[in-house]
């Protein structure tokens, strides 16, 4: 194991423990180099490199911190490196939104406040009927995210709003290139709410089913 490695699995196992918790401020550097038996050079690579996955804070002229170890914050990482992705592979990444995603929305039928709901049909009525491709897109990522807000389920949340990257280019390019794209959408973000308001969360499941299905099959056909 590589020097740095062992340094980012020995800090791990202080934060896995609990020796470390969340808003915890680590030792000075010497003191924990020390403690855990290694280089100050080491473990300020293995700082370094933890900061960057938002495990751990650095403050400047303060010292480094646990962060909150929240799952929007840890999983932001997520939507950074799927970014990356080939276009070729947004298939892979809608085939796990197709799995995810109609899950979060049956959870958000019987979750979801009467607000929330409210929230979703007027974000649909100030869009119209005749939005801009970009306008479509913008809200569709809005619409969604809201949902599964509502299904209570902070990891999902996080894990679907990092798998939006290169989906988000698939809909801007399916509502460029396909005519019928902007009405069905429309229709369908409308069928997924009025479930939702029926608290009916199998149909709510089959529209997101749907709802995703349709992109990816589209996209399926044009690569």
């Amino acid at each position: 194991m590589a020097v740095t490695d062992e340094a980012i699995e020995k800090i791990k196992g202080m934060i896995v423990s609990g020796a470390l918790r969340p808003g915890d401020r680590l030792p000075k550097e010497s003191e924990l180099a020390s403690e855990l038996g290694l280089s100050r050079n080491s473990l300020r690579e293995a700082v370094r490199a933890l900061s960057l996955i938002r495990i751990l804070d650095v403050r400047q002229g303060d010292g480094t911190y646990v962060t909150s170890l929240d799952p929007q914050l840890l999983l932001e990482a997520l939507s950074f490196v799927v970014d990356f992705h080939r276009d070729d592979t947004v298939l892979e990444f809608l085939a796990v939104r197709r799995i995810l995603e109609p899950a979060a929305t049956a959870m958000a039928a019987a979750r979801i406040s009467e607000q929330q709901l409210d929230a979703l049909g007027a974000q649909l009525d100030k869009l119209g009927e005749s939005p801009s491709v970009e306008e479509l897109v913008a809200s569709d990522l809005d619409f969604h995210r809201g949902i599964v807000q509502g299904s209570g389920n902070s990891v999902l949340c996080s894990l679907l709003d990092g798998l939006s990257g290169p989906t988000t280019r698939a809909r801007i390019w399916r509502g460029l290139t396909q005519e019928d794209a902007v009405s069905r959408t429309l229709h369908e973000h409308r069928a997924i709410l009025a479930a939702l308001r029926d608290r009916d969360g199998e149909a709510a499941r089959s529209w997101a089913t749907v709802h995703i299905a349709s992109v990816e099959q589209w996209l399926r056909s044009t690569l």
